[in-house]
């Protein structure tokens, strides 16, 4: 009869664990060999663990890549970090192979860091490291166009319907007023779209995001999210956000009230706000070489149906809405604020709720007032 040690069953629980997990992940030793690899991590590196446990990390990637960097930076300040949108295209593992990564150590093995990989296909890629941006600038351009080409003849139109009003029937009134409420509509719609063709420069200084959310509540209990329970988690060691507080303001204004509609009339109604600090996240700049700290995290969370599966990947897109009466620009509005910070705004969602995160650039001692953090002026 064999007796399995408690330590072999933990080895073989951990394993059988890892496997599960529908991401490749390794672990590399301090002399650059990956030491472990899961069933995931086979296919993406297209060899056997037992090969992998026997080959340099450098082996499968450039000797300049980003993944090799990221390793070192994980083993020298023993703090784990996330990193988006990394390139480890190479002939072994592929082209345009992109990825997200997170890395942390490991204690019980000083020196090794495990790696975990997402892969992203070309449109998510897109979308997770532009945040939606095309699709606000394209919505830009339309709304400078309907402006111009929609709004005048929109008010000759309503002008001619109240001249009709003046000699009309009983029953024809109607149809004029008809008439002017429509072009009314139409013309209010133009003005939300407005926002999206301006292109001025943002005015950003050192903001207090607990100040700006505090004064976003008490709008929303006043108002639209009457009624529902609104939980603060705060981090009250949180540094300034980098950032125009008016914008910030019209952000969390129209993610809490789609959270406020996604809960409806629910007695167990419940809407969460959090702010964290996440040191490790990063992103990388469009056009260049360089990435971005994105360390603060501010995240609305409500207990609502959750966004249905087909929804969810064009959430941020203009137009797209599931309300009755919505024009489904208001994510998209969050989405062009959030991308002309430069930072991130992505949606989780579950049968049992929905979580907005917003990542932003957090404000420096250095970064001179009405001055980007590269020089430029904003």
């Amino acid at each position: 009869m064999n007796v399995t040690s408690p330590q072999a069953n933990m080895e073989d629980a951990a394993q059988i664990v890892l496997n599960t997990i529908r991401r490749p992940v390794i672990m590399v030793a301090p002399d650059g060999y990956i030491t472990f690899a899961n069933a995931d991590a086979e296919d993406f590196f297209r060899c056997s663990a037992n090969v992998l446990a026997r080959s340099l990390l450098s082996k499968f990637v450039p000797f300049d890549s980003p993944l090799l960097t990221l390793v070192e930076q994980v083993r020298e300040r023993l703090s784990p970090v996330n990193e988006y949108r990394v390139d480890v295209s190479s002939p072994r593992l592929g082209e345009e192979k992109m990825v997200d990564l997170y890395a942390a150590p490991v204690p019980e093995f000083p020196g090794s860091v495990v790696v975990m990989f997402q892969e992203r296909s070309m449109a998510d890629k897109i979308d997770r490291q532009m945040t939606h941006r095309g699709a606000a600038r394209s919505v830009s351009g339309l709304a400078a166009m309907l402006a111009h080409e929609i709004k005048n003849p929109l008010s000759g139109i309503r002008g001619a319907a109240q001249l009709l009003e003046l000699s009309a029937s009983d029953e024809d009134r109607a149809l004029t007023r008809l008439i002017t409420d429509e072009t009314d509509r139409i013309v209010a719609l133009v003005d939300r779209m407005e926002v999206f063709s301006d292109e001025r420069p943002i005015d950003r200084y050192p903001v207090n995001i607990h100040v700006v959310l505090d004064h976003v509540e008490a709008i929303a209990r006043n108002g639209f999210a009457r009624g529902i329970r609104i939980v603060q988690d705060y981090d009250p060691s949180l540094p300034p956000v980098y950032a125009n507080r008016d914008q910030l303001i019209q952000v969390f204004l129209n993610l809490i009230k789609n959270a406020a509609e996604a809960v409806g009339s629910d007695p167990q109604a419940e809407i969460t706000l959090t702010t964290a600090f996440r040191p490790g996240i990063r992103v990388s700049v469009p056009g260049t070489s360089d990435r971005v700290s994105l360390p603060l995290e501010f995240c609305v969370r409500d207990n609502g149906p959750g966004v249905s599966e087909d929804i969810l990947p064009i959430l941020f897109d203009p137009f797209i809405t599931t309300k009755l009466n919505g024009s489904g620009l208001g994510l998209a509005l969050v989405a062009k604020i959030v991308g002309e910070h430069g930072g991130i705004v992505e949606c989780e969602s579950t049968p049992r709720g929905t979580n907005f995160r917003v990542l932003m650039p957090a404000w420096k001692e250095n970064t001179p007032i009405g001055e980007d953090e590269d020089g430029g002026h904003t």
